[in-house]
């Protein structure tokens, strides 16, 4: 059980620094789905769920 929350956690933190990515795309060079600011708004909730996740563990 312990394994999947990391592995989980790893997810949801990756995910988050794919949003930091796509945010900083959208602002050098066009919005991709969703605007800059939103991406990290993303990124932001990723980051706090992975960091949580990671506490559970």
């Amino acid at each position: 059980m312990k394994k999947n929350i990391r592995m989980f956690s790893k997810i949801l933190m990756f995910g988050s620094f794919a949003s930091i990515i796509l945010a900083g795309f959208g602002y050098l060079y066009q919005d991709i789905w969703l605007a800059s600011t939103q991406w990290l708004l993303v990124a932001a909730v990723l980051a706090l769920f992975g960091v949580y996740a990671k506490l559970e563990s």
